[in-house]
């Protein structure tokens, strides 16, 4: 009976999907091409604040919920166990239903844009909600920003793709999802656009503002219509800006261009170190799921997203996040106080290389603000316990912080300004904001050219940059620009076959190799001229003296930039290309110009 229910709702849902994408097809058919957009950034942003809502209200109550056992039990056992059984069970969803692999990280939304025309995997649409949801919602140190972000970005891409759309307009509809997402997940719209044209999209014209501005202020809409305030992190005190601070505010933003740094590279140590690792699978889950539990045990408030904790901070109740804690007799104490926070601003970044290195899902976003609010309180608190300074304002600090180490992490100052300015109700704290994010952005910059998430990309050409021409460069195919069908030449071959073939084909170079492929060097007839036409010289003379070892040879794994490169220092119009350690064919200067004149107009959004 259960069965057939089951299957009669199934049903349902299929055939009432079935009308639906016919309508969007009739309506696409009806529409002008920017009507269909605008409508489908609706529809795409819709479906990602529905993803936000199940994702916060999720971990929302998974925290209200071991909040009250621990108050019964008075230490934070269950903050200890939740992130276990949550890394654990989203291995278990990896291995299980997801065929043993999930793309993390937002930098896998950077990627899709630049080498794969914004095209995202179908399983993106739902991969991130379930396993960050077992993640961060049962209390991995992690943020839930990056999945939604994702989300978002794939089911623009997804949509793109079901109704057959262009690749700009594809790259477009994944903006509005990542905009709906940020958007959704704080009620802040204008954070959701500037994060949109910030990190994902480099090069973006106005009119494509439009339809990510709709996108998200329909996801800040959904979510404030559907989700109680409780579970976004929001500010509604009046801050207000007294210019006596400005050099308190300098040092917070140094500060947080330096932290910046310091979690970034240590994140990236800890990935490291698990990626170097021979364990596999659960073994490693509990290999960074146990000091996980440790560090959460000692320290509660590393325990999830910890949005809660910094509304503590900020709303001058900070002696409670010591409740339930070893340290909660010494709770008014003002110096354990800081010292707990300051060892948990340094433990956080090694609390979320564990949650996501050992098999956990989630971002580093909700972190960054975490550091963010954490070290803003502790530069306040600092100044105002050895009495450098009565009226320094402690909650400000707090949630400025929070856009110094945004800006500083992810190389996104604007986004970090007006997300802090929204949630917070009013742009009281505008010019200290400004200060902040502008010195630790310019701090982290001058040690790291690229962001944290960029960073691997970046290295190996898989990302678009704020240098316009690697960014076009980036976007061709190597495979678009290589010529494999030239003909070659065996060493044991003579001369006069050289000119039998200058006969029958316009081709003027040609690469000598081995039976096994290897390439031994090149014959160019521009070099070998004065031999072919002189009959002496023609007879006499052995293939052999008519190769040279070219100057530069280019490589399958090589990107387009470095490839331009080797152009530049052999001082040629053509490299031989090596694939696998085998000639593969020429690659032409020419030719690379071609498409990036194509790429050139592709890549203008309209």
């Amino acid at each position: 009976m259960q069965n057939r229910k089951v299957s009669k709702l199934r049903l349902f849902l299929r055939s009432n999907l079935r009308r639906l994408e016919t309508l969007f097809f009739i309506l696409k058919s009806l529409l002008s091409e920017r009507h269909f957009i605008y409508l489908s950034c609706v529809v795409v942003a819709i479906s990602t604040a529905f993803a936000v809502i199940v994702l916060k209200s999720f971990a929302h109550n998974v925290f209200i919920f071991a909040n009250y056992v621990n108050g019964y039990l008075k230490l934070p056992y269950i903050n200890s166990i939740l992130p276990v059984v949550g890394i654990l069970l989203t291995v278990f969803v990896v291995k299980r239903v997801l065929d043993g692999r999930i793309e993390k990280g937002s930098s896998r939304i950077l990627f899709a844009v630049a080498r794969k025309g914004g095209i995202m995997p179908r399983k993106q649409m739902y991969a991130q909600i379930i396993t960050s949801s077992l993640t961060v919602g049962l209390g991995g140190s992690a943020g839930l920003e990056s999945p939604i972000t994702i989300t978002g970005a794939a089911f623009g891409s997804n949509f793109a793709q079901k109704y057959k759309l262009s690749q700009k307009d594809r790259i477009l509809l994944l903006a509005c999802g990542v905009a709906a997402g940020i958007g959704a997940a704080f009620n802040a719209p204008i954070a959701g656009v500037l994060f949109a044209i910030e990190v994902v999209l480099t090069d973006v014209t106005i009119t494509a503002f439009i339809p990510i501005m709709i996108s998200a202020a329909t996801g800040a809409l959904v979510s404030t219509i559907t989700l109680n305030e409780e579970v976004l992190l929001s500010f509604r005190q009046q801050l207000t800006f007294d210019y006596h601070n400005i050099p308190y505010y300098i040092l917070l933003g140094i500060l947080a261009g330096f932290v910046s740094l310091y979690h970034a590279r240590t994140f990236q140590k800890v990935e490291g170190h698990f990626a170097r690792l021979r364990l596999k699978g659960y073994r490693k889950a509990l290999y960074g799921a146990i000091p996980l539990g440790i560090l959460i045990f000692f320290f509660p408030t590393l325990f999830g997203e910890g949005y809660e904790t910094i509304k503590m901070l900020s709303n001058g109740q900070a002696e409670n996040i010591l409740d339930n804690t070893m340290l909660e007799p010494f709770k008014h104490n003002g110096w354990i106080l800081l010292l707990f926070i300051g060892l948990t601003t340094l433990l956080k970044a090694y609390a979320t290389g564990l949650t996501l290195a050992s098999g956990g899902n989630g971002g580093n976003f909700a972190p960054s603000l975490f550091v963010g609010s954490y070290l803003g309180f502790f530069v306040a608190k600092f100044f105002e316990l050895i009495g450098f300074s009565d009226n320094i304002p402690v909650s400000n600090f707090t949630i400025v912080g929070m856009a110094g180490i945004l800006s500083g992490l992810f190389h996104a100052p604007l986004t970090a300004i007006f997300l802090i300015g929204e949630i917070t109700g009013g742009y009281g704290l505008m010019v200290p904001l400004m200060i902040v994010s502008s010195i630790s952005f310019a701090v982290s910059k001058q040690f790291e050219k690229h962001s944290m998430d960029v960073k691997h990309l970046a290295a190996k050409g898989d990302v678009f940059t704020s240098d316009k021409d690697k960014n076009i460069l980036s976007g061709i195919d190597i495979l678009n620009v290589i010529d494999t069908e030239m003909i070659t030449l065996s060493p044991t071959q003579k001369a006069e076959d050289i000119v039998g073939l200058m006969a029958t084909t316009k081709q003027t170079v040609f690469a000598v190799i081995d039976a096994k492929k290897n390439l031994l060097g090149i014959v160019d007839f521009n070099k070998v001229r004065h031999i072919l036409f002189n009959q002496f010289q023609i007879k006499y003379t052995p293939l052999a003296d008519m190769i040279t070892v070219p100057a530069e040879v280019a490589c399958m794994e090589d990107s387009i930039e470095m490839i331009m490169e080797k152009f530049e220092a052999s001082h040629t119009d053509y490299l031989p290309l090596i694939k696998e350690d085998r000639y593969f064919g020429f690659i032409y200067k020419a030719k690379i110009l071609e498409e990036y004149r194509a790429k050139l107009k592709e890549m203008v959004i309209e």
